[in-house]
This record gives C-alpha cells, structure tokens and sequence, in this order.
C-alpha cells in the first residue's frame, strides 16, 4: 500500500470534466485505489463518486492504492491532479 496526499488546485473543484478525467485514469489503474477526504473514503473509479464527495479548491485529499502497481497508479494519478487534471 503507497499513499500520498495532494491539495486540489482546479479553481472550480473537481465538477465534472476533472472528476471524468480522475475517474477515467483512475479505472484504468490496477490498483485498488481509496480517496480519502477527512473522514470520508470514496472510490475514484466513479466519476459520481467523485463529484458526491464535493471537492473544493484547496481541499486535502489522500490516495491510497494498493496492489501489484501501487506505485505506478499513484505517481500516474498524482502527476495528473498537480496537473490540474486537463483545466
């Protein structure tokens, strides 16, 4: 298990085309994958599950991704959220 924690920096939050692009990279990984946001753990693979969890600009957030490619997922997903996520 690899986890590491980002802060969202996509002025709007994740609304719908950065929480499609998390959900489409996230479903493409191997790995079991948990966002964490305080208390609340979702799975990104669902871009409703995403955009339920209402993430603001500026919130912490924690992935966590578990399996044979844990390491690979995370750096992948991690890049595209400090990306901005295609905004």
């Amino acid at each position: 298990m690899v986890t590491q924690t980002f802060i969202i920096n996509n002025k709007n939050g994740l609304h719908a085309r950065p929480a499609g692009e998390l959900a489409k990279i996230a479903s493409s990984c191997r790995s079991d994958i948990t966002l964490k946001i305080g208390e609340k753990k979702i799975n990104p693979k669902s871009i409703l599950n995403i955009m339920a969890a209402a993430i603001r600009f500026g919130t912490e957030i924690e992935l966590e991704c578990t399996g044979e490619t844990e390491t690979e997922d995370l750096k992948r997903l991690g890049e595209a959220i400090e990306q901005g996520l295609g905004e």
